[in-house]
Order: C-alpha cells, then structure tokens, then sequence
C-alpha cells in the first residue's frame, strides 16, 4: 500500500510539474507584444540645395513596423556649421573701373570653433539697392575653404574682375552674413 502511495504521489508531481509548464508557456505566449508594440528601423533619405547643387545624407530612425516606407527623398534645410563665427578682414567693390570692369575683392575668416573638422561650402548673404540674395562665391575664390580644421580657421580669398558687357553692377554690394553650410 505504501508503494501505491507513494507512485501516485510521483503521479501527482508529474502532473504539477505539467500543469505548470503549460501555464506558464500559455503565459509567455499572451504576454508576447502586439503588432503595436512592434518597431523597425528604417533609412531615411535627405536632399538639400545650395545654389544650384544638391547634397544628400541618411539618417536612421526607429517606427511602427505599419510604416510605409518611401523612396522619395525628404528635402530638408541646409546644415548649418554650430559654434561657426566670421570676421571680413576686407573688402573692396569697384562697380566701374574706368576699363569697362567692374571689381569685387574680399577676405573673411571663417571661424571653425569646434573640435572636428568641418566640410561645406560658405554662403554668403550680400545686400544691394535693389535686392538681396544668398549664395557661395568658392566657385571663383582663389581660397574656396570648403573644409576648416578643428578648432581652426580658413581666410576665404575671392578677387574676381567683370566685364560690365554682362550688364551693369549694383552701386553698392554690402555683405550682411556668412554662414558654413555642411556637405559632409
């Protein structure tokens, strides 16, 4: 008699050692997270312009596995260089030579006061009488600057001599800001 005890004893232990296996795999499986809880990452593709020439760069970020993902290109502002300071060391604007020329010479330190190096472009913001407008002279500098070490400077050297036969120059050119837009 002691031995029929004692087997369904083993019997009742197998079978609680069963019931909760299964309890707890029921458990686990109802805990498991629903397709809202659920996220990918995905590559986002960047475009953006200065002057006529566009940049792009990626950028990572973390969604709802439901998100439909796009080929198209998100066009976004310009980066802009942070902790970035400039200083004209001079500047000179002849809009008639006498030799049928007009003459545009300037120097300005571009201050990279950060601890990496930076690649981009200067963009120039110039006032005249009758308008204002944005862009990069580095195209025709002879120092176009289109990268400024760490915690260094770049003196961006632009000299360039027009024929008024293109049409007739403002009487006055005033730069108003410069900023470093990053293309890296």
């Amino acid at each position: 008699m002691n031995e029929r005890i004692l087997i369904s004893l083993q019997q009742l232990n197998i079978r609680n050692i069963k019931i909760t296996v299964c309890v707890f795999f029921s458990l686990s499986l109802l805990s498991c997270p629903s397709d809202d809880d659920c996220t990918k990452t995905i590559t986002i593709p960047q475009v953006y312009f200065v002057g006529n020439q566009s940049y792009t760069n990626e950028i990572t970020q973390e969604v709802p596995c439901n998100f439909e993902e796009s080929d198209v290109p998100d066009i976004i502002e310009a980066p802009v260089l942070e902790n970035f300071t400039y200083e004209i060391l001079s500047f000179n604007f002849v809009p008639d030579t006498g030799n049928n020329t007009s003459i545009l010479q300037f120097e300005i330190q571009l201050n990279n006061n950060n601890d990496f190096n930076a690649t981009g472009i200067p963009k120039l913001t110039v006032v005249t009488p009758n308008s204002e407008f944005s862009g990069s002279f580095s195209n025709y500098a002879s120092v176009p600057c289109y990268e400024i070490p760490a915690s260094s400077n770049c003196i961006l050297t632009y000299d360039q001599e027009s024929s008024l036969d293109l049409g007739l120059p403002p009487e006055t050119f005033e730069i108003v800001n410069v900023e470093y837009v990053l293309t890296n």
